[in-house]
């Protein structure tokens, strides 16, 4: 038996429990400051929510804050001002992880699909992705799913095409995977109830299922996350220490093993509370007035007292 210490934070993390608040407070600032893969933005200010118009301004604000810190932007939507997203992001020199929003409504899957496909031809995508947990939420059936993914492959050349979906989904609809060239992961041991001590542990478990059923293609876990508010779920606890640890953890392992992960979310956005519940508007980095949640003192102590 050989023991080797620099293998132990890979499994189980950093020894973040020993640190103080003010102590996560730093280590999770030089981490984001040394920069991560990716980021999921959040293009929502307060009072919007989605079927609103985004302006450019809000967008190219937003991709500013975020850019210093990031290599990519993922984008959900390709209407309603999403379609910005990643024109401003190649402006500004950020790779592009660029999503068609699909659901039960033609019409409107059309209009994405179109879009995406124009945002493709002009140059903006390095990375389609047809579809959002559109299995898990039963809005689309599996052929028509496919379809749509066949579609856009068909009319883009030499950029990936992926679907967005829960890890677990991979494993179970291999027609799915097949028809992607990427396959992009949902990862979130908070929404299986994992406590944060083993939410590592257990987010690996699910990249590696992924990998398994990818059968060789690229994985990439395109949305990971740990709330910093709001009612637990099992041994799941949303707080601000967790969430420093979880964020922390995630991107020393994606720097480690060299994994893609794209972290949810940039912004705290009230609006998702209808569709999560209270937790669903502490997801961000950043809080919905577009300030550093963490490391900024005054801020945290600020929200801490506010949410208790």
């Amino acid at each position: 038996m050989s023991y080797r210490a620099d293998k132990i934070m890979s499994l189980s993390g950093g020894e973040l429990d020993k640190k103080t608040t003010k102590g996560l407070q730093n280590y999770l600032k030089r981490v984001l400051k040394g920069g991560m893969h990716g980021l999921c933005f959040s293009p929502y200010e307060e009072g919007q929510k989605p079927g609103d118009q985004l302006t450019e301004a809000q967008v190219r604000r937003r991709l500013e804050i975020i850019k210093p810190y990031t290599k990519w932007v993922r984008s959900f939507s390709c209407t309603e001002g999403n379609e910005l997203i990643p024109i401003i992001a190649k402006e500004l020199g950020m790779k592009t992880l660029v999503g068609a929003w699909l659901g039960d409504d033609p019409e409107t899957n059309a209009d994405e699909i179109k879009g995406l496909k124009k945002l493709a031809k002009e140059g903006y995508v390095d990375i389609a992705a047809v579809g959002n947990e559109v299995m898990y939420r039963g809005d689309l059936t599996e052929a028509e799913l496919l379809e749509y993914i066949y579609d856009v492959k068909s009319n883009i050349n030499n950029i990936p095409v992926g679907y967005v979906d829960a890890y677990y989904e991979f494993t179970q609809r291999p027609k799915i995977t097949e028809a992607c060239d990427v396959v992009l992961a949902n990862c979130y041991p908070y929404w299986e109830g994992c406590s944060i001590e083993y939410a590592l542990v257990y987010m690996k478990d699910m990249y590696y299922r992924a990998l398994k059923a990818a059968n060789g293609k690229k994985v990439i876990i395109s949305e990971t996350g740990w709330p910093s508010f709001g009612s637990g779920l099992n041994g799941a606890q949303p707080s601000f220490e967790n969430a420093m640890k979880y964020f922390i953890n995630t991107q020393l392992w994606s720097k480690e093993d060299n994994i893609d992960i794209f972290y949810f979310s940039s912004f705290d956005e009230s609006w998702k509370i209808g569709d999560e519940g209270d937790v669903g508007a502490f997801w961000g980095l950043w809080d919905k007035n577009e300030k550093p949640k963490f490391y900024n003192e005054v801020n945290f102590f600020k929200n801490s007292k506010l949410l208790v």
